[in-house]
Order: C-alpha cells, then sequence, then structure tokens
C-alpha cells in the first residue's frame, strides 16, 4: 500500500486499531488466565479495557517530539530565563517546563487549566500580544508548519508560515533567543497537515536573527546535534532544531 493511499485511508480508519484485531485472541487467552487467579477481584467483562498492541520489545516514541522536547529543557537550564514565553507548542512538555521557569503558553486553541508558574493566552501566531523587543525567551516547536493550512480552525493563507516566522522575529528582544522546530526535507505542502522546509529556507525567513545552535532528527529517528543546517543528508521527514538569538 503506497503512502497515499495509507493516509487516506487513515483518515478514515484507525488502522492502528484495525491491525491490533490480530492480538485479540492473546487478549483473550491471557483473560482467562487472569480470571482464573484473580481471587477477590473482580474481573467482569463489563468492565473489560483491551489494550491490544502494546505488548513491544522497546517503549514505541515520536522522535520530533521526545527530542524537542528534550532539547528544549536543555537549553532553557542553561540559559535560565526569568520568564519564558511558549507559542503552541506541545502542551504535555510545557506543563512540565513551566514546574521550573515561569511560562506564559500561547495558542490559537486556549490551553484551559490553571497551574502555577503557568499562564495560558489565546491568540493568533500572526498577532501575538506583545511589543516589538519585549521576549527574552520563546519557543515555538512544531508549530508554524500548520499555520494557513486551516487544520485547527485558524484561517487558509499560503504565506502563514513565513508570517508566522516574522512575528516571532519581531517580539524577540534584544540578546533574547528563540528555539525554534519544524519538519525538514523535500520542500512541499502536505495539505491540510503540515508543510515541509528545507533548513536554508527556515534560516532565511529570519534575517534579523542569528543562529547560534542546530540539531536534527534523521528520517530513522536519530538525535544529530551540533549539526550544520548547510550540511543535513536529503531527508523526507526529518525534524530540525533551530536556536536563534538577536
Amino acid at each position: 500500500m503506497t503512502e497515499f493511499a495509507k493516509r487516506w485511508i487513515g483518515a478514515v480508519f484507525d488502522l492502528r486499531r484495525l491491525v491490533a484485531l490480530r492480538y485479540l485472541p492473546r487478549y483473550l487467552a491471557d483473560w482467562l488466565t487472569f480470571r482464573k487467579q484473580a481471587g477477590e477481584w473482580s474481573v467482569a467483562v463489563a468492565d473489560s479495557y483491551p489494550c491490544l498492541a502494546d505488548r513491544l520489545p522497546e517503549t514505541p516514541f515520536d522522535p520530533h517530539y521526545f527530542y524537542q522536547g528534550n532539547w528544549l529543557a536543555r537549553r532553557l537550564a542553561e540559559a535560565k530565563p526569568n520568564q519564558h514565553v511558549d507559542v503552541g507548542s506541545s502542551i504535555l512538555a510545557i506543563g512540565v517546563l513551566s514546574a521550573h521557569v515561569p511560562t506564559i503558553f500561547v495558542d490559537y486553541r486556549p490551553l484551559v487549566v490553571h497551574q502555577r508558574g503557568l499562564n495560558c493566552v489565546a491568540a493568533d501566531i500572526n498577532r501575538l500580544p506583545f511589543a516589538d523587543r519585549s521576549l527574552a525567551s520563546l519557543s515555538c516547536l512544531h508549530v508554524i508548519e500548520h499555520i494557513g493550512l486551516g487544520r485547527y480552525g485558524d484561517p487558509i493563507n499560503p504565506d502563514g508560515a513565513r508570517l508566522a516566522a516574522l512575528e516571532l522575529q519581531r517580539v524577540i528582544g534584544a540578546g533574547g533567543k528563540l528555539y525554534l522546530s519544524t519538519p525538514i526535507g523535500r520542500e512541499r505542502v502536505c495539505f491540510n497537515a503540515h508543510r515541509v522546509f528545507m533548513p536554508a529556507t527556515i534560516v532565511s525567513w529570519f534575517p534579523q536573527l542569528r543562529l547560534t545552535g542546530f540539531a536534527y532528527v534523521s528520517d530513522e529517528g536519530a538525535l544529530y546535534q551540533g549539526a550544520s543546517h548547510e550540511h543535513v543528508p536529503q531527508l523526507d521527514y526529518g525534524c530540525g532544531f533551530f536556536e536563534f538569538q538577536r
């Protein structure tokens, strides 16, 4: 089955759940075994909750999201900002970071939570509620590739990603840092999921900032730190981590 067919079928059917049905006999055998040994524990059929595909030799993870959260946490631990602002990144990563760094989290779809050290704000990345050159520490991880595709309810705009980059650049203050990640590889639009960029395209969108660090995740899910954005091998869907400073 081609990747094109997988994407379209996967949009309608959960392929992982369909594939997991092959493990149903094993689940039933385990359930019967456990029930025989359960003693006073209630193991009613009405309470069953089949998780069929978790018996794996290694813990699965998404390399883009695991490594980018790890990368950002380590950068902030070194920089020690008094306050950090994030625009639209993984809420799980930001929830953890906000325990160590007071964080303002901005998202088009507001996050409705109440946690000490975390202030959630509803805003459009192309109209951030911050003054010019006012932020010392800003992150935006795996976000700009979505802007303007309408996936999350934002307006359709083919130029949305570049405009988002300019807005992020606008609010970075003198000496301030921007931590950015986005898919890199063969440049294209995978409507309406995301875009993929050449690393040089991303760097060109921040002419007022200096690239001070770069790392990337390969198609195979390996992390390469201290790399040069100019010498990344040909990728299809990797992830680039860009650290900029004004």
